[in-house]
């Protein structure tokens, strides 16, 4: 399976992405500069973290605008996993590819340390191989992490099993609803603040994340030989 990463100007989490893509889970990755305007190559896009733009105006708004992002909406039209991880679940949400927006944390502070999740859907092709209801270990690293959406959307991530991961024990940012991941009705999109990219190694301190990346890998090979 070949996965992009995307490096907007901005981007400082692109090479832990890789890093766990290349070294950890065994499979291909490319870094996929802003303004490429063809993703047709690859199987998954991966949006990572940092500051896309400095975060002028709101995290996310100006990447938003970027060339490679037309080809992102049709990948995740197409069905092809998408991945957003702090920045990147930022830009998937001024994308109109999920819905919600992000406010500054509660405390309105930054918050760089590890924390924990609870899986509350295992049936989407991010957490298949998780347990439902499974705790683990992620670190956080944000400053604009706190989820918020109108009472209705609310209520259909909820119905529509769409709240992939929440935060357990501790509301750290105070995101509605404990609200730590999110998907698209489709299931395909997956934004989250949580960094999955930084916990694939025991040495790490965690190896949780490495779970969601082998969930997708495990599905785009599922899907292929039900098509072949």
């Amino acid at each position: 399976m070949k996965f992009a990463v995307i490096v907007f100007p901005g981007s400082n989490c692109d090479i832990d992405m890789y890093h766990a893509i290349k070294d950890e889970l065994g499979e291909e990755a490319e870094f996929v500069w802003h303004d490429t305007e063809n993703l047709d190559g690859f199987d998954g896009i991966l949006l990572p973290g940092g500051f896309s733009y400095g975060d002028y105006l709101r995290s996310g708004s100006i990447a938003r605008f970027s060339s490679v992002m037309k080809e992102v909406v049709k990948a995740a039209e197409a069905g092809k996993p998408v991945l957003g991880v702090c920045n990147g679940f930022q830009i998937l949400l001024e994308a109109g590819l999920l819905p919600g927006a992000m406010l500054r944390n509660k405390k309105l502070k930054f918050m760089c340390r590890t924390v924990g999740l609870r899986v509350e859907n295992n049936d989407t092709m991010f957490t298949k191989n998780y347990e439902e209801g499974q705790m683990i270990q992620i670190p956080i690293a944000h400053g604009e992490g706190n989820y918020y959406c109108d009472d209705k959307t609310y209520n259909q991530l909820k119905d529509n099993g769409q709240i992939a991961f929440t935060y357990a024990l501790e509301n750290p940012n105070g995101s509605l609803g404990d609200i730590a991941g999110i998907t698209n009705s489709k299931g395909n999109v997956l934004g989250m603040m949580p960094h999955p990219e930084r916990a694939v190694d025991s040495l790490l301190g965690s190896a949780d994340g490495l779970k969601l990346f082998q969930s997708i890998v495990k599905h785009w090979r599922d899907s292929n030989v039900i098509t072949a």
